[in-house]
Order: structure tokens, then sequence, then C-alpha cells
């Protein structure tokens, strides 16, 4: 039996381990520790090396995300209002609820400033955060390959904090939402062509409930 199956088996035992764990334990101990054994486990069989495990154990001890009822509800919200717009609602591997929204409606070309259209489907999206203190949001801004990286870098930057900032002026705490600009780093169609390069330049914003 090689080591990677046999970690595989370990991994499926330990996780019985956890669902039946300790009944001194608290749910979120419970979580959090077997989180923390399942993801070291998890890191040794995807990179068999300890740098792979320590990375398991430490997102595991972060407890991950949960897909509740109020997620499902957001999306169901966001599609409603999104509808009609090319935006991508959806549901990531990972438990987060994905908006990738695209530039015609959220900024101008190489502006930051967010258009109209764009306001109502953050009016939404701030209501639902605020409803829920457990949920934190990532705001991430790309562009298309038109233009040096002097260029794509900050103005991608300062689309993702336009969008963080209309969240705040509509309550939703800055402590609560990370921002990140990745340029043209992360294409989801081929800038060879005006349709590709327009899908490119977009904004993804990310809405999460950690495990309690």
């Amino acid at each position: 039996m090689n080591k990677s199956t046999t970690a595989l088996i370990t991994l499926a035992m330990l996780g019985s381990v956890v669902l039946t764990g300790c009944e001194t334990m608290t749910t979120q101990q419970k979580g959090v520790g077997g989180g923390a054994a399942i993801g070291a486990i998890a890191g040794q069989v995807i990179g068999r090396d300890t740098k792979s495990t320590a990375m398991g154990a430490a997102l595991g001890a972060l407890g991950g995300y949960v897909w509740s009822r109020q997620m499902e509800e957001k999306k169901r919200q966001m599609e409603a209002v999104t509808a009609g717009t090319g935006t991508q609602v959806s549901q990531t591997a990972d438990n987060q609820l994905k908006l990738s929204i695209p530039n015609d409606i959220s900024f101008a070309s190489g502006k930051s400033d967010i258009q109209p259209r764009l306001k109502p489907i953050l009016d939404q999206f701030a209501q639902g955060v605020n409803q829920q203190a457990s949920m934190e949001v990532k705001i991430i801004g790309h562009t298309d390959s038109t233009g040096s990286d002097a260029i794509n870098n900050p103005l991608s930057v300062r689309r993702a904090e336009s969008a963080r900032d209309y969240l705040v002026s509509r309550g939703v705490a800055a402590s609560r939402i990370g921002t990140e600009g990745r340029g043209s780093r992360e294409p989801i169609a081929d800038n060879a062509t005006e349709a590709g390069r327009a899908r490119n330049r977009r904004i993804d914003i990310y809405l999460a409930e950690r495990q309690r």
C-alpha cells in the first residue's frame, strides 16, 4: 500500500473520529481541532512534505467556510438583482458566494469610478452582509491585457477599493472587507478579441461565512 493510499485511509478514519468526537468538547473546538488534523493529513496527501502539511493544518484550523441557509438565500437574491446584467453568480468549491461583475456595468474603460448600474447590486449585497455578522467579503479587481502592468495593476486595485468604499458607505464595516488587485494576470477569456477583453475587465466579489 503506497503512502497516498495509507494517508487517505487515515484521513477517512480521522474524519469518523472527529464526527463522533469527545462529548466534553464544544462544537467549535471539535471543528477547529479536527479541521487542523484533517488539514494536516490532506497536506501530506497533496504535497507529501512538511511545508504542505503545515499549510494544510493552518487551513484546517480556520474551520473553512459553510454554505448555510443564509448563503443560499443570498445567492438567490443576488441572482435576482443581477438578472440581465451579465453578472455571474456562483457557489465556489470552498463554499463562497462569488459575483463576477463585468466592466460594462461596473466601471468605464480605464476608470475606477463606480457606474450607476453597479450600485443596486452593491446595495443588495451590503444589505445581506449587514444581516450576518459572521460573513466576510473579499473584492478582487481585474483588467484586460491592454496597457502595461504599471497601469493595470494600480487600476485593478482602485476598482476593488471603490467597491469596498461604496459598501462601507452602506454600513458594512471596513474591517470585514479585503481588497486586492490582480491586473491582467487572471484572464477568464481570450485577450486577443474585444469580447474577451471585455470579459476580463471585471471585479469579483466573494462573500463567505466562517464555520463556527
